[in-house]
């Protein structure tokens, strides 16, 4: 149905694939042979999803926050994809704007600038001021861009639904991966969406661990002006932190190098509470969407792409981070394996031996040289090699550390990763050994020493009884078994049949010898013919095998 569909948009999608030397996918969408996709190299990827247009620009970003489905050439790539398109006329934005409000735009607003401060695929952004004088920043949708994407994303999944018949696709649940892309475009199209997300992170940092929340600002928004496709909030005053004058014309007195580490802490204790605390966190920190203010505070901007950890996943990317600081493989093995939660069995040497290999070229490099987020996306790549199949929202989680890194490095090049969060991961083990109030850790921890020493004495009994009454029961599983049972069946199989083409030739010439009648002996030809030809066909089985010897 896609495909008769989207015929005019198809043909540009060809033109484009044709154009960049990418033959796979132009033979897909015209029903040809679904064989094993080869992705293009990284730059070509990249020139094609911008020729395609927004959208898949848009897609280009989300495949940026999935090291477990591409290699880190593909996702350092695709990382850099912006989304800087011309803005549409003021005339067009302005029709938009008076449908989504619910009165008059002049009872509202007292001035609007025409010309954005920035445009985007999916939304451009005015400034504006209130009747009462506010200044506010109006996230406005471009119009249209429903259409296109809603047409775009049915494109994607017939493409999806057509990889995923090969193994390939399968192997790799393509159609889920596809769905949960075009369930975040869609979702962008909400604006309401990302309001809240911004809401909850306000809330969340408006108490601070490690930092005074009054350092942080997450913006303001104004619900009753905001909608599915229009969004104000608070104005910010400052410029991006990479290229905004530090220190600024409010704290001449402070030494330039003070104030970068203040802020590269500051960063770090709000990301660490964020990922380690929260667990909700802001998943998109470029230098673009983290402001340095003109009164020296700092700005979180652009909560449209968010992440989530439960508490499991927190404790485990916690001591994920020890057990990689510690060179200990056999313990990021483990911590692979409860982080993926798949029932698949793991060759756990093999899965060992790539991490030793990875870590032991960190091995003689001090902390300041560690580059973290490149570790990070090694261990995403030792677990694809493993078939290992981590959460989607780990994906967010490594894009979210490298940002955050590479953003502090060109901030302050004197940074040391892991310096800034060993300070908060103490803290961290700490809490998780004795909680926030020890003296009620400590009596938990005696009353379930109490309730372990009253339930052993009655679990040792009734495995005792179990078993001198015979009716314990062991429920094994042996690796390899169905392997070893076919091999058996097998050779089975082939002396019984070897058995049979005997007695055939046995019983023929017992035949032949005392036949004396024409009937007998052609029953005597026919079980020689018989016994000869499954003897022949025995033979050729066994040298096709392979296992003559």
């Amino acid at each position: 149905m896609f495909l008769t569909q989207t015929v005019p948009r198809q043909k540009e999608i060809i033109e484009v694939l044709f154009r960049n030397g990418w033959d796979y996918m132009r033979r897909l969408i015209t029903l040809g042979k679904a064989d094993e996709p080869q992705l293009p190299p990284p730059a070509v990827l990249k020139n094609i999803l911008v020729d395609l247009g927004p959208v898949y620009i848009k897609l280009g970003q989300l495949l940026s926050t999935r090291p477990d489905l591409l290699s880190a050439s593909y996702i350092d790539e695709l990382s850099t994809l912006q989304d800087d398109v011309p803005p549409v006329p003021w005339a067009d934005v302005e029709i938009l704007i008076r449908k989504q409000l619910k009165g008059p735009l002049e009872e509202n607003f007292s001035t609007i600038n025409p010309v954005p401060v920035a445009a985007g695929s999916i939304a451009q952004t005015h400034k504006a001021t209130l009747v009462n004088g506010q200044e506010v920043a109006m996230k406005v949708q471009r119009p249209g861009i429903g259409l296109i994407v809603d047409q775009d994303i049915a494109l994607i999944q017939g493409i999806a639904e057509l990889v995923a018949r090969t193994d390939f696709g399968q192997a790799n649940e393509i159609k889920a991966i596809a769905d949960e892309f075009c369930n975040a475009l869609e979702a962008e199209l909400d604006f309401t969406r990302e309001a809240g997300f911004t809401d909850q992170l306000r809330r969340n940092l408006s108490e601070g661990t490690w930092f005074d929340p009054k350092d942080i600002v997450v913006a303001k928004i104004y619900w009753e002006l905001t909608s599915p496709k229009l969004m104000v909030m608070e104005w910010l005053d400052g410029a991006p932190i990479l290229s905004a004058t530090i220190p600024n014309e409010n704290n001449k007195n402070t030494n330039r190098e003070t104030e970068r580490q203040r802020v590269t802490s500051l960063l770090f204790a709000v990301f660490c509470q964020q990922l380690y605390v929260d667990g909700f966190f802001h998943a998109d920190p470029h230098p673009g969407n983290i402001f340095y203010l003109n009164d020296g505070r700092v700005a979180l901007l652009d909560c449209g792409m968010v992440g989530r950890l439960d508490p499991r996943t927190q404790q485990i990317l916690i001591e994920m981070l020890l057990a990689i600081v510690d060179l200990d493989a056999p313990r990021c093995a483990q911590l692979t394996l409860q982080l993926s939660g798949s029932s698949k069995p793991v060759d756990m040497s093999r899965l060992e031996g790539d991490y030793d290999r990875m870590l032991r070229k960190y091995f003689n490099l001090s902390l300041a040289q560690l580059n973290f987020s490149e570790i990070v996306y090694e261990v995403f790549q030792v677990a694809r090699n493993n078939n290992i199949r981590l959460p989607s929202n780990m994906g967010l989680y490594a894009k979210t550390i490298a940002n955050l890194e590479g953003l502090a490095r060109g901030f302050n090049p004197e940074i040391n990763f892991l310096e800034e969060v060993k300070p908060f991961l103490t803290d961290l083990f700490r809490k998780q050994l004795v909680g926030d109030s020890p003296v009620r850790s400590l009596l938990r921890t005696a009353l379930d020493l109490k309730s372990l020493s009253l339930q052993f004495p009655r679990q040792i009994e009734y495995l005792l009884e179990q078993v001198t009454t015979e009716t314990l029961q062991w429920n094994l599983t042996i690796k390899g078994l169905d392997g070893l049972r076919r091999t058996t069946d097998d050779a089975a199989n082939r002396l019984s049949f070897s058995v049979l083409v005997g007695s055939l030739i046995m019983g023929a010439a017992i035949i032949s010898t005392n036949a004396q009648t024409a009937q007998l002996s052609l029953i005597s030809n026919i079980l020689f013919a018989a016994a000869s030809l499954l003897g022949l066909w025995l033979i050729v089985s066994i040298l096709r095998s392979g296992r003559l010897r």
